[in-house]
């Protein structure tokens, strides 16, 4: 049986970023999962973050709020709240923040210990 478990809010691990910030529930690294991470993404207005692949897992994207044009490889496609994205692993993408106010992304992986390049 796999780990589990609550993450109360103010556990909740915080990265800030130049563009905004990544804030982590799920992952391996916490220790309640064996399987996958789940975070939450905000880009400030006018704001990205930089084009990066996972060579180890899949993502998905779902937008709580805000606009943003996301890269998925070659293609832009314009997302808004309650639209998402399947990332497949290794697919170059980032994602610009095209509205007035800060976009809000649940993020999740396939893998508890999501590798980055390119970030």
């Amino acid at each position: 049986m796999g780990r589990g478990g609550l993450t109360p809010a103010d556990k909740v691990v915080v990265e800030p970023q130049l563009w905004g910030k990544l804030e982590w529930m799920v992952s391996g690294a916490i220790g309640n999962s064996d399987t996958m991470t789940i975070g939450r993404c905000t880009i400030e207005p006018g704001q990205q973050n930089p084009p990066h692949y996972h060579p180890n897992c899949d993502e998905v994207l779902h937008v709580i709020s805000g606009t943003i044009d996301h890269r998925l490889g070659d293609t832009q496609l314009p997302m808004s709240a309650g639209d998402t994205i399947s990332i497949p692993a290794g697919t170059v993408h980032n994602a610009r923040n095209v509205g007035t106010d800060a976009a809000v992304m649940m993020i999740a992986f396939s893998t508890p210990d999501r590798k980055v390049i390119g970030e």
